[in-house]
């Protein structure tokens, strides 16, 4: 054994020491990052692993993000489905799966072969697969408006065309016993993609759509804002204020009493009003007086019902006060990140009222979510 191979094997205890004493550190220093990370950025660090992961396989990094998010409620099922910022329509395909399994847990492997969604695996369905689905149902991968590793979603076109697969199998007796089940479901969802759909044609050919947003927001607008003025009552707690103060670095109280900055008032239009039910700022703002300076007369707070729109208010007034006691000094920001994810802007449009064509729109009382 020449001297080199001896002190080889003299150093390789040392290092195998090191490495393991190496990965202990590492395990308690990750765990304490871990700690101090927040949800967000914990979901920014996984999204971004998931990413590189895709650019050593060499696969397409460029992934879509959710704008726009919901459930399809088809009868007593609700998919989740999603619009990304390219503007393609999406259906979850965990979810879809779980609606045509009848709830009953699928083998879900993110890709099926040819690159069709999971639950198009078994072989049995591959002589009524065509070169139409098999183009349109490629799974896409997409990015939650909460964040978190990269989901799989279904192009809403290709639905109706799965649905199918499972329906002429079925016919052809070349279903087994335990898939039965699966295109019931599927027989279940296409029919009522037909009557939604059917529902969506007459509504846009009549214009009956427009009216149902104006009825829906007039219905809303009598639950929320009063006819006539109510007394003033306190209504903002002293913390409401203060809490905005800290978060834009102001000293508070002010030095002068009564004078806080004339922008906070737009301030909580945006961060309360603007949030309470769609289209309640703009009626409230209005119908309230103003002086010969444009501004207003009186709060509008006012203006708000005894029973719904005043208790919704002091709910809400609560949430927001919590919500920015959570967040640092001087970091308003971070204020409204938050608020956009738990209290997002009740805005007028044409999904306002999509699903309600046969009943009145609904408005849930103080205390209830």
């Amino acid at each position: 054994m020449t001297d080199n191979e001896h002190g080889d094997i003299q150093k390789q205890p040392k290092n195998e020491a090191a490495r393991e004493l190496s990965k202990l550190g590492a395990s308690k220093g990750g765990k304490a990052r871990a700690q101090s990370l927040t949800r967000e950025e914990r979901s920014a660090i996984a999204r971004n692993a998931v990413v590189k992961r895709w650019q050593r396989a060499g696969k397409n990094t460029a992934v879509a993000k959710a704008t726009h998010e919901g459930p399809l409620c088809i009868g007593d099922l609700a998919i989740p489905c999603a619009v990304l910022d390219d503007g393609t329509r999406v259906l979850s395909q965990r979810g879809f799966a779980k609606a045509i399994g009848g709830g009953k847990p699928m083998s879900m492997t993110r890709r099926g072969a040819g690159n069709l969604p999971a639950l198009l695996n078994a072989t049995n369905l591959k002589p009524f697969i065509g070169e139409e689905l098999t183009a349109a149902a490629k799974p896409i991968p997409y990015v939650a408006m909460h964040g978190g590793p990269p989901a799989y979603g279904i192009r809403a076109e290709a639905i109706p065309m799965i649905c199918r697969v499972w329906l002429e199998a079925r016919d052809a007796n070349k279903l087994h016993k335990r898939q039965e089940h699966l295109a019931v479901q599927a027989d279940i969802i296409i029919r009522g993609l037909a009557t939604v759909g059917i529902v969506a044609l007459v509504d846009e050919a009549t214009g009956y759509q427009d009216d149902r947003i104006k009825n829906g927001l007039a219905k809303i607008l009598e639950a929320f804002v009063a006819k006539e003025l109510r007394p003033w009552v306190h209504t903002f707690p002293v913390d409401y204020y203060r809490q905005m103060y800290r978060l834009k670095g102001l000293e508070y109280p002010p030095q002068k009493a009564n004078r806080m900055p004339r922008y906070f008032g737009k301030l909580t239009n945006d961060i309360v009003y603007a949030r309470l039910a769609p289209g309640v700022l703009e009626e409230l703002k209005r119908i309230t007086e103003r002086d010969k300076h444009g501004r207003l007369k009186t709060h509008l707070h006012r203006r708000l019902t005894a029973d719904i729109g005043h208790p919704k208010l002091q709910m809400h007034l609560g949430a927001v006060t919590a919500l920015m006691k959570v967040v640092e000094d001087g970091d308003w920001p971070g204020f409204m990140k938050l608020l956009d994810k738990h209290y997002e802007r009740q805005t007028i449009g044409p999904h306002l009222f999509e699903g309600q064509e046969t009943r009145e729109p609904k408005i849930l009382p103080a205390g209830k979510p």
